[in-house]
Order: C-alpha cells, then structure tokens, then sequence
C-alpha cells in the first residue's frame, strides 16, 4: 500500500480535536508571498537515524539498518544541514524552545527526567510547564494570519496547544501517546497525517496559509511498529537483537508517515508554496560522555551536550530551496522562529524581544551560503543534570571550536569540530589560549540568560550505592501525568 492510500484510506477512531475559526489579522497576500510551513519533529531519532547522509560523504552520517525513501526524496528536492543542533540533548527543553525562540538555559526547563539524588552536585530546580507569560511561534503566526495546528507530541503543559497559539491539536498530550496507539496506526504516525491532510485540504480551499507542526511520537514505543514492517526489517537485518529490529521498523513506518504529508502537499497543489522542515528533538540512544555511546560517529547520545546528544537530521524543502543543496553553517532548533516569522512577512518589530534564535532564511534561499544573525554569535548548550551516567555539563561551540565544560570537577574539554567531529581529540592542553577565551565567553552567556547552575551537596556521599542516585520517571512509553515532561 502507498503511502497515499493510507492517508484517502486511514479513518482514526477516537480522536478529540479542537479547531476554532480566527479570524485574519493580516492583509490577503498570495500563497508564494505568505508560504504554508510545516515542521516535522521526531523523536529521539539520532544524527545518522535516516537511510540519507546527514554531511555529504561521510558514510557515518546516515543509518546502514534504516530504510527511510520518502526522507530521502525529501532530502533530494531540498536542503540538508549537517551542522544542525537540537536546544538540548533531552524532548521537553527542545519542546519548548521550539515554541519560544529562546534556549532552555534561559526558560529555566534544562532537563525532561526527575533529578537524580545523592550526586556530589544538586540539580537546579527546573520549570516544568510553558508559561502564559512566553510568546510561542503558534500565536505570532496565527496573529499575522495563519492557520496553525499542532498533531502528536506537546509534552510542554500549560494547559496544551490550543492554550498557546494553535486553533487545532490533539491536546496537552505526553508520552502516553507512544503506548496508546499500536497496529494498524503505529505510535499515531498515520492518525497524525490524517488530520494534517485534512487540515491542509481545508486551509488549501479557503486560501489561508497554514502552519502545522508534527510532533511525531516516533521513536518512542518502537515495538509497536506495524507487524508488517517489523517482518521485512527482520528478514533484513537476520539476527539483529529486537530493540534494533524494533527501532529499525518503527523508523520506516515514521517514513511513510512523512510521505503521507508530503502526498497531501502534492493532492493539494501546494508543493510551490509549502516549506517542509525535518528535524529530531535531540540525539538517540543514551550517552552521558563521549565513551558512552556512539551516534553516527559522533560522541555521547541523549542525555549528553556532546555531539552525539545535540546534533540531528534537519532537512528544508520549499520555495527557492535549491534541490539536492547543503548548507554547513552551524544552526540550532530555536532559529526556526524568526525563520517562520520572516517567511511569514511578520514585521521584526513584532517579534518578541527575548528572542535569541536568528532567521534561516537568507541561507537557505542562497544555496546554504552566508551566515545566521543571532543576539550572540556562539551556540551554548547547558546540561546542568546527570543522567545516562554523565555529570553536569555545557557546552559552547563558536566556529569549528567546541568547548565543554565539566561542572564536577571543573575541568574542560576543547575540540576542532571540522577536523574532529566526533570529539576524540581533546585540544585543551594544547590550545591553553582558546580554552580559556571559549570558557569565559560560554560563563559570560550563561550569565547573561541566568541559567541555572548545579550547586554542592551538603549530604553527598560517595560510598553509597550507584543504584540510590538514580531519579524517578519510569520507562520510556510509560503513562505520565499530562503536561509533566519525563
């Protein structure tokens, strides 16, 4: 079956949405001056999830067990990113940054689990919840006259999607999601893109741009991926192990997902006038060092601001993308606001003043060239949390230089990344002058967005068992109180 069958011949059953009519607050545009957007969020999907390269030649940058065609199609009519970075190494502080256009160290929402106890550091305290104070990226397009919908994941509380910018959504959903729905309709992925076409279809007829954001709940509960495809991957792969089997399987029904919207692009003549964005919420696996996992050739994984935790998949396709392009310049998930806001023809001057992300737009349009304007040149991802056996960390790259700076013990780490992406060479001895420069400057921006920072624990005991440092939080795929990230 294609992936348009599925999507003329899914019905989801059970399925609450919300959708009230907005009024525009905008002048009539036409759809090429004023572009419908779709992003496309997955979840814990790696830099090398896909069956595509990620950075062109290097064989470490795509998945060898992945089968993801309408991806790769994708990536052929648009353009890849291969230094692109997710906020953070965990779902809810990407989540939320997302929607805000700022980075988790300033909203204060670092980390998704519970802290970890009987470390020799405490854990800052976190908020857990979008506040009715933060301007999301749903009200300022709605605002300039857009449609916007939100399907899947929220996972940000504050009362959901509809509270914060989104005539449509399936609610203050979790990680619930993943468990709930099973075969024939894997993790939602096909209910997802159901309601995107019918979305479209109707915004389409009205002549109203649109923005929908997928937050795919794939690749949590992979083993509910179709029976059908978990058959194909294992006769594939042999005699893989089954989580490999598992999450091999529930990335290729993720990728006929994603050619199910994309056929309702096409159905809907509004592949000219639709910008389609592919990215992941953070690294896959579990890293909390650079020895503790490998992504792609990248250190660390989730869980870690090492490369293999931060750096994702990120694909744009749309008007003025030159097909099969690349662009190198270093990028982060909250640069997507203004990019939507300057697509949009939203006024600078109506955009939030605590922006810090910078618009994509004029790279994208120039074949990847040029740069991005942000309020501060460098990218600063801060982990102040153990997790997956790491300790607290931040990390600051500015240029090719990458800095991590380790909060137990103080120490730091400094890499070349265009020499050494996946973080084997620690220069910092070497390099004493751009260690202490990249330091002070990655302290000097923590500073200035008061991040929060771990502090000593007074009752730290090193001789007590690994086993009662752990935090709470359950399985992956487990129920979860609504609007509590985990």
């Amino acid at each position: 079956m294609t992936a348009t069958q599925l999507v003329q011949g899914f019905r989801p059953v059970h399925v609450a949405v919300v959708f009230a009519a907005c009024a525009s607050t905008a002048s009539a545009a036409t759809p090429v001056e004023r572009p419908n957007i779709i992003l496309m969020l997955a979840d814990d999907q790696g830099w090398n999830g896909l069956s595509v390269e990620m950075a062109p030649g290097v064989a470490a940058s795509r998945g060898d067990v992945f089968r993801t065609p309408h991806l790769e199609t994708l990536a052929a009519a648009g353009m890849r990113f291969s230094n692109a970075y997710a906020p953070s190494p965990v779902c809810s502080p990407t989540r939320v940054s997302l929607q805000t256009g700022r980075s988790p160290a300033a909203l204060h929402w670092t980390k998704a689990a519970p802290p970890e106890r009987g470390h020799r550091l405490l854990e800052p305290t976190l908020v857990k919840a979008i506040s009715n104070d933060e301007t999301t990226i749903g009200e300022v397009l709605r605002d300039a006259g857009y449609a916007t919908a939100h399907y899947g994941k929220w996972h940000i509380g504050g009362g959901g999607p509809e509270r914060h910018g989104y005539d449509e959504s399936d609610g203050d959903t979790g990680n619930e999601q993943a468990s709930r729905f099973t075969d024939p309709n894997p993790v939602d992925i096909f209910g997802m893109a159901a309601r995107a076409d019918a979305f479209m279809a109707r915004n389409a007829r009205a002549g109203r741009p649109f923005f929908i954001q997928l937050s795919w709940n794939a690749l949590h509960a992979a083993e509910n991926a179709l029976a059908a495809t978990r058959a194909r991957v294992e006769e594939r792969l042999g005699g893989a192990d089954d989580r490999r089997v598992a999450v091999a399987a529930i990335t290729e029904d993720l990728d006929t997902g994603v050619g199910m919207v994309l056929d309702a692009v096409e159905r809907h003549g509004l592949a000219d006038t639709t910008f389609v964005i592919y990215t992941s919420d953070n690294g896959a696996g579990g890293g909390g060092g650079r020895d503790r996992g490998r992504q792609g050739g990248l250190s660390g994984g989730k869980g870690s601001v090492w490369e293999g935790g931060i750096r994702v998949p990120f694909i744009v396709r749309g008007p003025g993308v030159a097909a099969n392009s690349w662009c190198h310049v270093p990028i982060v998930g909250y640069d997507l606001f203004p990019t939507f806001c300057e697509w949009a023809g939203v006024p600078a001057a109506r955009l939030p003043d605590s922006l810090e992300g910078g618009s994509l737009a004029a790279v994208v349009t120039a074949g990847g060239r040029g740069g991005v304007t942000r309020p501060r040149e460098e990218l600063v991802f801060h982990f102040p949390h153990y997790q997956s056996g790491g300790t607290p960390h931040s990390a600051i790259r500015l240029g090719d230089l990458k800095l991590i700076k380790m909060y137990e013990d103080d120490s730091v780490r400094l890499f070349d990344l265009d020499a050494d992406p996946g973080e084997r060479d620690d220069l910092a001895a070497s390099r004493p002058a751009d260690a202490a420069r990249l330091r002070a400057r990655l302290e000097t921006h923590l500073a200035a967005v008061r991040a929060q920072l771990p502090t000593p624990n007074p009752q730290f005991d090193p001789a007590a068992p690994a086993g009662d440092k752990r935090g709470g939080g359950g399985k992956k795929g487990s129920m979860k109180p609504k609007g509590r990230p985990g």
